[in-house]
């Protein structure tokens, strides 16, 4: 091989080598900006998340329920006075 044609495959494979890094480095840097946006999007949905929660657990909580039968449904917690208690009949009794 000549001293030319020596120096023509050199450049031409530095050339392919570059070319190569130049790609994979850009590749790499969409990659890291997609990862980013989606980590950032998740932060979001966790956030999001949380606040549902919360919300559930105030519209599940006692007072919200009672609050809404009584307004909604008309029902109420009646009185003590109001309660009978009944006695629990006992295993060995049959009913009529």
């Amino acid at each position: 091989m000549r001293g030319r044609t020596k120096l023509l495959l050199g450049l031409l494979g530095f050339f392919l080598l570059a070319t190569g890094v130049i790609w994979r480095r850009s590749t790499g840097l969409a990659q890291a900006r997609e990862l980013r946006a989606l980590e950032q999007r998740r932060t979001a949905l966790e956030a999001t998340e949380a606040a549902l929660e919360g919300e559930i657990r105030d519209a599940s909580s006692r007072a919200r329920l009672a609050r809404s039968v009584e307004e909604r449904l008309g029902l109420r917690v009646p009185a003590e006075s109001l309660v009978i208690r009944l006695p629990r009949p006992s295993p060995g009794s049959v009913p009529p």
